[in-house]
């Protein structure tokens, strides 16, 4: 588990540094993609529920709640 959220640490810092150069237009198209991605998602699902291990609830938890309600995930905030 440990290995995992080094690994989810070092890619998202990769992420970030990929963020940087891009116009707020890219980013928002880069958004509405994700955002499409996770209705596609969720659909394919029907009604079984997604499940995220520790590492993955590690990687949400330190954004604040309001933020986690603003945004479109596939977990409450309560829950992470």
């Amino acid at each position: 588990m440990l290995l995992r959220l080094a690994y989810l640490g070092v890619t998202n810092a990769f992420a970030i540094l990929r963020l940087l150069p891009m116009s707020d237009r890219d980013k928002d198209v880069e958004i509405l993609a994700l955002r499409h991605q996770i209705t596609v998602l969720e659909r394919q699902l029907g009604g079984d529920r997604l499940r995220f291990g520790p590492s993955d609830r590690a990687f949400l938890h330190p954004l604040p709640r309001d933020v986690l309600r603003r945004v479109r995930l596939l977990v409450q905030p309560d829950t992470v």
